[in-house]
């Protein structure tokens, strides 16, 4: 069986050896042994950090991301979460959409100056209105 130095997973994924000793401290991750100081890795270890890669890219926690993983190591994920993650995203590449098409106007709008701008001033408006309705549901926004 091959196996992979601490070296050789970080090169492979990118990742500095001091997040994969704290991926390994979470359960994340796990070595099989050492060789000297030297933590040592199944091959499969790669496509778990890609995995987890792609969960954080998602959104999901590193605590939720943990969870995922079954006894055995595997990924065991519910459909369902899935899904409602995806439609997460989908309302959230619609807000910065919406966000991006904003600045874009703002940027280019041939007003004197950006609080003489109707769209512009309407965005302040309803912006102000978005941080009210997630301060009182519970939610926090950006500070």
């Amino acid at each position: 069986m091959k196996v992979l130095d601490i070296a050789d997973v970080a090169e492979g994924s990118g990742l500095p050896p001091s997040t994969l000793r704290y991926y390994e401290e979470l359960g994340l991750i796990s070595s099989i042994g050492r060789h000297g100081l030297r933590r040592q890795y199944e091959p499969e270890t790669l496509m778990k950090l890609s995995l987890i890669a792609l969960g954080k890219a998602a959104g999901y926690s590193l605590v939720e991301i943990a969870g995922m993983f079954g006894k055995t190591g595997e990924p065991e994920l519910s459909r369902p979460d899935l899904h409602a993650r995806a439609d997460r995203l989908e309302h959230q590449i619609r807000e910065l959409t919406v966000l991006k098409n904003a600045i874009r106007h703002v940027a280019e709008c041939p007003a004197p100056s950006h609080m003489e701008c109707p769209t512009f001033r309407r965005l302040i408006s309803l912006a102000g209105k978005r941080q009210l309705a997630r301060r009182n549901t519970g939610r926090r926004g950006s500070r």
